[in-house]
Protein backbone atom coordinates (compact mmCIF):
# COMPACT_ATOMS: atom_id res chain seq x y z
CA UNK A 1 0.00 0.00 0.00
CA UNK A 2 1.33 3.50 -1.01
CA UNK A 3 2.05 5.99 2.09
CA UNK A 4 -0.27 8.36 0.86
CA UNK A 5 -3.23 5.36 1.22
CA UNK A 6 -1.78 4.53 4.33
CA UNK A 7 -2.16 7.64 5.74
CA UNK A 8 -5.90 8.21 4.40
CA UNK A 9 -6.63 4.73 5.93
CA UNK A 10 -5.17 6.04 9.22
CA UNK A 11 -6.91 9.49 9.46
CA UNK A 12 -10.08 7.57 8.52
CA UNK A 13 -10.12 5.48 11.86
CA UNK A 14 -9.37 8.81 13.66
CA UNK A 15 -12.38 10.45 12.24
CA UNK A 16 -14.88 7.43 10.99
CA UNK A 17 -17.21 6.85 14.01
CA UNK A 18 -17.77 3.01 12.24
CA UNK A 19 -14.53 2.46 12.85
CA UNK A 20 -13.67 3.19 16.51
CA UNK A 21 -13.46 0.36 18.68
CA UNK A 22 -15.83 -0.48 21.20
CA UNK A 23 -16.93 -2.57 24.39
CA UNK A 24 -19.64 -4.96 23.92
CA UNK A 25 -20.07 -6.49 27.23
CA UNK A 26 -16.70 -9.46 27.40
CA UNK A 27 -16.60 -8.47 23.37
CA UNK A 28 -13.60 -5.95 22.27
CA UNK A 29 -15.04 -4.73 18.87
CA UNK A 30 -12.43 -3.60 16.56
CA UNK A 31 -15.32 -1.24 14.73
CA UNK A 32 -18.91 -0.70 15.00
CA UNK A 33 -20.19 -2.37 11.24
CA UNK A 34 -21.94 -5.28 11.90
CA UNK A 35 -23.07 -7.95 9.79
CA UNK A 36 -26.52 -8.35 10.11
CA UNK A 37 -28.56 -11.89 10.00
CA UNK A 38 -29.44 -12.27 6.24
CA UNK A 39 -31.49 -15.40 5.70
CA UNK A 40 -29.64 -17.04 2.53
CA UNK A 41 -31.22 -20.14 1.60
CA UNK A 42 -28.19 -22.27 0.97
CA UNK A 43 -28.75 -24.78 3.41
CA UNK A 44 -30.28 -27.72 2.16
CA UNK A 45 -32.87 -29.87 4.21
CA UNK A 46 -32.49 -27.43 7.28
CA UNK A 47 -28.35 -28.30 7.74
CA UNK A 48 -25.87 -25.45 7.67
CA UNK A 49 -23.64 -26.57 4.84
CA UNK A 50 -19.85 -26.44 3.94
CA UNK A 51 -20.05 -23.74 1.44
CA UNK A 52 -21.37 -21.21 4.50
CA UNK A 53 -18.12 -21.41 6.09
CA UNK A 54 -16.37 -19.47 3.10
CA UNK A 55 -19.47 -17.17 3.01
CA UNK A 56 -18.97 -16.09 6.63
CA UNK A 57 -15.24 -15.75 6.98
CA UNK A 58 -15.08 -13.49 3.80
CA UNK A 59 -17.01 -11.03 6.10
CA UNK A 60 -14.97 -11.48 8.72
CA UNK A 61 -12.32 -8.77 10.48
CA UNK A 62 -10.26 -9.48 13.57
CA UNK A 63 -12.66 -8.01 16.18
CA UNK A 64 -15.72 -8.03 14.35
CA UNK A 65 -18.93 -8.41 14.92
CA UNK A 66 -21.21 -11.13 12.97
CA UNK A 67 -24.82 -12.09 13.32
CA UNK A 68 -25.72 -15.65 11.44
CA UNK A 69 -28.87 -16.46 9.50
CA UNK A 70 -32.15 -17.11 11.26
CA UNK A 71 -31.84 -20.71 12.62
CA UNK A 72 -35.03 -23.04 13.71
CA UNK A 73 -35.36 -23.76 17.00
CA UNK A 74 -37.50 -26.66 16.28
CA UNK A 75 -39.29 -28.84 13.77
CA UNK A 76 -42.09 -26.62 13.55
CA UNK A 77 -40.13 -23.37 13.58
CA UNK A 78 -38.89 -23.22 9.82
CA UNK A 79 -41.04 -21.13 7.06
CA UNK A 80 -38.96 -21.13 4.36
CA UNK A 81 -36.68 -23.38 2.21
CA UNK A 82 -32.86 -24.24 2.66
CA UNK A 83 -32.69 -22.42 6.07
CA UNK A 84 -30.87 -24.18 8.69
CA UNK A 85 -31.98 -25.22 12.29
CA UNK A 86 -30.09 -25.66 15.24
CA UNK A 87 -31.99 -28.80 16.72
CA UNK A 88 -30.82 -31.72 15.40
CA UNK A 89 -27.35 -33.15 16.23
CA UNK A 90 -26.79 -33.49 13.19
CA UNK A 91 -27.39 -29.45 12.45
CA UNK A 92 -25.69 -28.90 15.54
CA UNK A 93 -22.11 -30.88 13.90
CA UNK A 94 -22.98 -29.00 10.90
CA UNK A 95 -22.11 -25.59 12.35
CA UNK A 96 -18.57 -26.13 13.91
CA UNK A 97 -16.78 -25.62 10.84
CA UNK A 98 -18.37 -22.59 9.77
CA UNK A 99 -17.75 -21.12 13.38
CA UNK A 100 -14.38 -22.04 13.64
CA UNK A 101 -14.04 -20.63 10.07
CA UNK A 102 -14.96 -17.18 11.93
CA UNK A 103 -13.52 -17.55 14.56
CA UNK A 104 -10.32 -18.38 12.93
CA UNK A 105 -10.24 -14.93 11.90
CA UNK A 106 -10.56 -13.32 15.29
CA UNK A 107 -14.48 -12.50 14.54
CA UNK A 108 -17.51 -12.45 16.95
CA UNK A 109 -19.77 -14.88 15.78
CA UNK A 110 -23.41 -15.07 17.61
CA UNK A 111 -26.07 -17.06 16.31
CA UNK A 112 -30.16 -15.92 15.36
CA UNK A 113 -32.58 -17.96 17.03
CA UNK A 114 -35.61 -17.87 15.29
CA UNK A 115 -39.17 -19.23 14.90
CA UNK A 116 -41.43 -18.34 11.56
CA UNK A 117 -44.84 -18.91 13.27
CA UNK A 118 -47.75 -18.69 10.97
CA UNK A 119 -44.89 -17.12 8.20
CA UNK A 120 -45.05 -21.04 7.09
CA UNK A 121 -47.09 -23.42 5.55
CA UNK A 122 -48.21 -27.47 6.10
CA UNK A 123 -45.29 -28.58 4.28
CA UNK A 124 -42.91 -27.50 6.65
CA UNK A 125 -44.88 -28.39 9.80
CA UNK A 126 -44.11 -32.28 11.26
CA UNK A 127 -47.15 -34.36 9.96
CA UNK A 128 -48.84 -31.37 8.03
CA UNK A 129 -49.84 -29.44 10.55
CA UNK A 130 -50.93 -26.31 11.02
CA UNK A 131 -47.99 -23.94 11.83
CA UNK A 132 -48.48 -22.42 15.34
CA UNK A 133 -49.26 -18.65 16.13
CA UNK A 134 -50.31 -16.44 18.76
CA UNK A 135 -53.89 -16.10 16.80
CA UNK A 136 -55.95 -18.42 13.90
CA UNK A 137 -55.66 -15.52 11.68
CA UNK A 138 -53.94 -16.30 8.63
CA UNK A 139 -51.05 -14.08 7.07
CA UNK A 140 -52.29 -12.09 3.97
CA UNK A 141 -48.86 -11.13 2.24
CA UNK A 142 -49.62 -8.32 -0.37
CA UNK A 143 -47.70 -8.50 -4.08
CA UNK A 144 -46.69 -12.59 -2.37
CA UNK A 145 -47.54 -15.55 -4.80
CA UNK A 146 -47.58 -17.76 -1.54
CA UNK A 147 -50.31 -18.57 0.16
CA UNK A 148 -50.26 -19.09 3.70
CA UNK A 149 -52.66 -21.22 5.61
CA UNK A 150 -54.53 -20.43 8.88
CA UNK A 151 -52.03 -21.32 11.93
CA UNK A 152 -53.62 -22.66 15.15
CA UNK A 153 -52.90 -20.27 18.03
CA UNK A 154 -50.37 -22.00 21.05
CA UNK A 155 -52.80 -23.08 23.55
CA UNK A 156 -51.13 -21.82 27.39
CA UNK A 157 -49.88 -25.07 28.39
CA UNK A 158 -47.49 -25.28 25.00
CA UNK A 159 -46.34 -22.14 25.61
CA UNK A 160 -43.23 -23.46 28.25
CA UNK A 161 -42.54 -26.22 25.61
CA UNK A 162 -42.06 -23.28 23.31
CA UNK A 163 -40.02 -21.64 25.44
CA UNK A 164 -37.72 -24.55 26.02
CA UNK A 165 -37.02 -24.72 22.44
CA UNK A 166 -35.08 -21.46 22.38
CA UNK A 167 -33.23 -22.45 25.48
CA UNK A 168 -32.08 -25.47 24.08
CA UNK A 169 -31.18 -24.28 20.59
CA UNK A 170 -29.45 -21.35 22.56
CA UNK A 171 -27.61 -24.10 24.61
CA UNK A 172 -26.56 -26.04 21.09
CA UNK A 173 -25.27 -22.86 19.79
CA UNK A 174 -22.82 -22.66 22.75
CA UNK A 175 -21.62 -25.43 23.59
CA UNK A 176 -18.31 -26.59 23.19
CA UNK A 177 -19.10 -28.67 19.66
CA UNK A 178 -19.57 -25.40 17.85
CA UNK A 179 -18.73 -22.11 20.04
CA UNK A 180 -20.75 -19.35 19.22
CA UNK A 181 -19.82 -16.66 21.29
CA UNK A 182 -23.53 -15.99 22.18
CA UNK A 183 -26.99 -16.00 20.43
CA UNK A 184 -29.31 -13.78 19.46
CA UNK A 185 -33.35 -14.11 19.36
CA UNK A 186 -35.35 -13.00 16.90
CA UNK A 187 -38.19 -10.97 18.43
CA UNK A 188 -38.66 -9.15 14.74
CA UNK A 189 -39.86 -9.22 11.34
CA UNK A 190 -43.00 -10.76 11.50
CA UNK A 191 -42.10 -14.34 12.98
CA UNK A 192 -44.04 -15.66 16.05
CA UNK A 193 -42.46 -13.79 18.76
CA UNK A 194 -43.38 -10.48 17.32
CA UNK A 195 -46.77 -11.95 16.29
CA UNK A 196 -47.18 -11.86 19.92
CA UNK A 197 -45.96 -8.67 20.62
CA UNK A 198 -48.18 -6.74 18.32
CA UNK A 199 -51.79 -5.81 18.74
CA UNK A 200 -52.97 -6.31 14.87
CA UNK A 201 -52.35 -10.17 15.09
CA UNK A 202 -52.63 -11.18 18.81
CA UNK A 203 -56.19 -11.32 19.52
CA UNK A 204 -55.68 -13.68 22.51
CA UNK A 205 -57.70 -13.05 25.54
CA UNK A 206 -55.59 -15.00 27.72
CA UNK A 207 -52.48 -13.80 29.81
CA UNK A 208 -50.57 -13.58 26.78
CA UNK A 209 -52.90 -11.43 24.68
CA UNK A 210 -54.58 -8.20 25.15
CA UNK A 211 -52.33 -5.67 27.23
CA UNK A 212 -49.22 -4.52 26.49
CA UNK A 213 -47.90 -6.33 29.57
CA UNK A 214 -49.38 -9.63 28.40
CA UNK A 215 -48.37 -9.64 24.95
CA UNK A 216 -44.76 -8.72 25.68
CA UNK A 217 -44.63 -11.90 28.19
CA UNK A 218 -44.38 -14.84 26.11
CA UNK A 219 -40.98 -13.11 24.42
CA UNK A 220 -39.56 -11.78 27.28
CA UNK A 221 -40.08 -15.67 28.81
CA UNK A 222 -38.22 -16.71 26.08
CA UNK A 223 -35.53 -14.27 26.75
CA UNK A 224 -35.31 -14.80 30.34
CA UNK A 225 -34.76 -18.32 29.63
CA UNK A 226 -32.36 -18.18 27.47
CA UNK A 227 -30.25 -15.85 29.41
CA UNK A 228 -30.54 -17.91 32.09
CA UNK A 229 -29.43 -21.21 30.30
CA UNK A 230 -26.32 -19.11 28.49
CA UNK A 231 -26.11 -16.02 30.84
CA UNK A 232 -27.48 -12.71 29.81
CA UNK A 233 -23.89 -11.33 28.81
CA UNK A 234 -24.21 -13.66 25.59
CA UNK A 235 -27.73 -12.70 24.82
CA UNK A 236 -28.95 -10.09 21.74
CA UNK A 237 -32.76 -9.34 20.65
CA UNK A 238 -33.62 -7.95 17.52
CA UNK A 239 -37.11 -6.28 17.55
CA UNK A 240 -38.91 -4.68 14.75
CA UNK A 241 -41.42 -2.66 17.22
CA UNK A 242 -42.28 -0.12 14.27
CA UNK A 243 -42.43 -2.46 11.57
CA UNK A 244 -45.33 -4.02 9.36
CA UNK A 245 -43.21 -7.14 8.19
CA UNK A 246 -45.39 -10.24 7.15
CA UNK A 247 -48.60 -8.79 8.25
CA UNK A 248 -47.36 -7.36 11.30
CA UNK A 249 -47.90 -4.33 13.08
CA UNK A 250 -48.81 -2.75 16.05
CA UNK A 251 -51.43 0.19 16.90
CA UNK A 252 -48.67 1.92 19.69
CA UNK A 253 -45.69 1.21 18.59
CA UNK A 254 -43.63 3.68 20.56
CA UNK A 255 -45.43 1.88 23.82
CA UNK A 256 -44.25 -1.60 22.38
CA UNK A 257 -40.54 0.10 21.68
CA UNK A 258 -39.77 2.06 25.43
CA UNK A 259 -42.01 -1.38 27.12
CA UNK A 260 -39.53 -3.76 25.96
CA UNK A 261 -36.56 -1.85 25.83
CA UNK A 262 -37.28 -0.91 29.55
CA UNK A 263 -37.83 -5.16 30.08
CA UNK A 264 -34.99 -6.16 28.37
CA UNK A 265 -32.60 -3.63 30.57
CA UNK A 266 -34.50 -5.47 33.49
CA UNK A 267 -32.96 -8.90 32.12
CA UNK A 268 -29.69 -7.35 31.49
CA UNK A 269 -29.11 -8.82 28.34
CA UNK A 270 -25.91 -7.62 26.28
CA UNK A 271 -27.65 -5.98 23.41
CA UNK A 272 -31.04 -4.71 21.20
CA UNK A 273 -30.91 -4.34 17.77
CA UNK A 274 -33.83 -2.38 16.13
CA UNK A 275 -34.55 -2.33 12.94
CA UNK A 276 -35.09 1.39 12.02
CA UNK A 277 -38.65 3.07 11.62
CA UNK A 278 -38.05 4.13 8.17
CA UNK A 279 -38.12 0.38 6.88
CA UNK A 280 -41.88 -0.36 6.73
CA UNK A 281 -41.23 -2.19 4.14
CA UNK A 282 -38.80 -5.22 3.91
CA UNK A 283 -36.60 -3.32 1.00
CA UNK A 284 -37.42 0.28 0.79
CA UNK A 285 -36.38 3.40 3.22
CA UNK A 286 -40.31 5.36 3.79
CA UNK A 287 -38.53 9.07 5.50
CA UNK A 288 -40.81 9.70 8.59
CA UNK A 289 -39.65 12.02 12.14
CA UNK A 290 -40.00 8.58 14.16
CA UNK A 291 -37.01 8.53 16.27
CA UNK A 292 -35.15 5.57 18.11
CA UNK A 293 -33.89 7.72 20.86
CA UNK A 294 -36.75 7.00 23.43
CA UNK A 295 -35.66 3.57 22.88
CA UNK A 296 -32.08 3.87 23.08
CA UNK A 297 -33.06 5.80 26.28
CA UNK A 298 -34.91 3.28 28.27
CA UNK A 299 -32.11 0.54 27.16
CA UNK A 300 -28.83 -0.22 29.38
CA UNK A 301 -27.12 -2.16 27.13
CA UNK A 302 -25.54 -1.87 23.64
CA UNK A 303 -27.37 -0.26 21.01
CA UNK A 304 -27.76 -1.58 17.58
CA UNK A 305 -29.51 0.08 14.75
CA UNK A 306 -30.11 -1.51 10.88
CA UNK A 307 -32.34 -0.62 8.26
CA UNK A 308 -31.02 0.98 4.63
CA UNK A 309 -27.97 2.50 6.34
CA UNK A 310 -24.69 3.57 4.18
CA UNK A 311 -21.62 4.65 4.98
CA UNK A 312 -22.77 8.76 5.63
CA UNK A 313 -25.56 7.79 7.67
CA UNK A 314 -23.99 4.89 9.39
CA UNK A 315 -21.20 7.27 10.95
CA UNK A 316 -23.57 10.00 11.30
CA UNK A 317 -26.24 7.70 13.74
CA UNK A 318 -22.21 6.66 15.89
CA UNK A 319 -21.17 9.90 16.15
CA UNK A 320 -24.01 11.72 17.11
CA UNK A 321 -24.88 8.97 19.65
CA UNK A 322 -27.88 7.68 18.31
CA UNK A 323 -26.21 4.12 18.46
CA UNK A 324 -23.19 2.11 19.97
CA UNK A 325 -23.32 -0.30 16.18
CA UNK A 326 -24.91 -0.41 13.05
CA UNK A 327 -26.01 -3.73 11.17
CA UNK A 328 -25.51 -3.62 7.17
CA UNK A 329 -27.09 -6.28 5.43
CA UNK A 330 -27.03 -5.89 1.73
CA UNK A 331 -24.53 -3.46 1.54
CA UNK A 332 -22.22 -6.15 3.51
CA UNK A 333 -23.44 -9.42 1.63
CA UNK A 334 -22.57 -7.69 -1.94
CA UNK A 335 -19.19 -5.90 -0.06
CA UNK A 336 -17.40 -8.73 2.22
CA UNK A 337 -14.73 -6.67 2.94
CA UNK A 338 -17.25 -3.63 3.49
CA UNK A 339 -14.95 -2.58 6.44
CA UNK A 340 -12.67 -2.11 4.27
CA UNK A 341 -14.40 -0.15 1.28
CA UNK A 342 -16.39 2.34 4.25
CA UNK A 343 -12.56 3.20 5.60
CA UNK A 344 -11.17 3.92 2.09
CA UNK A 345 -14.56 5.42 0.68
CA UNK A 346 -14.01 3.32 -1.91
CA UNK A 347 -16.40 2.25 -4.85
CA UNK A 348 -19.19 -0.32 -3.21
CA UNK A 349 -20.25 -3.65 -5.59
CA UNK A 350 -23.47 -3.53 -6.55
CA UNK A 351 -26.40 -5.79 -4.68
CA UNK A 352 -28.16 -8.21 -6.89
CA UNK A 353 -31.48 -8.52 -5.63
CA UNK A 354 -32.25 -11.96 -8.18
CA UNK A 355 -29.92 -13.86 -6.08
CA UNK A 356 -30.85 -13.11 -2.82
CA UNK A 357 -32.86 -16.51 -1.89
CA UNK A 358 -30.99 -18.87 -4.70
CA UNK A 359 -30.28 -21.90 -3.40
CA UNK A 360 -26.96 -22.10 -5.12
CA UNK A 361 -23.73 -22.15 -3.00
CA UNK A 362 -21.74 -19.59 -5.33
CA UNK A 363 -23.67 -16.96 -7.32
CA UNK A 364 -24.57 -14.32 -5.28
CA UNK A 365 -23.19 -15.85 -1.92
CA UNK A 366 -19.47 -16.26 -2.29
CA UNK A 367 -18.88 -14.80 -6.14
CA UNK A 368 -19.11 -10.99 -4.97
CA UNK A 369 -15.18 -9.49 -5.71
CA UNK A 370 -12.87 -8.24 -3.43
CA UNK A 371 -11.29 -5.04 -3.85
Amino acid sequence: MMEEEKKKVVEGRETMPLLTPFKMGNFNLSHRIVLAPLTRTRSYNFVAQSHAALYYSQRTTKGGFLIGEASGVSDTAQGYPNTPGIWTREQVEAWKPIVEAVHEKGGIFFCQLWHAGRVSNYDYQPGGQPPISSTKKALQKEGSSTKYPPPRPLTTDEIPNVVNHFKMAAKNAIEAVIGFDGVEIHGANGYLLDQFLKNKVNDRDDEYGNSLENRCRFPLEVVKAVANEIGADKVGVRLSPFADYCDCRDSNPQALAIYMAQSLSQLGILYCHVIEPRMQTMFEKCDNNVSLIPMRKAFNGTFIVAGGYDRNEGNNVVGSGGADLVAYGRLFLANPDLPKRFELDAHLNKVDKSTFYTSDPVVGYTDYPFL
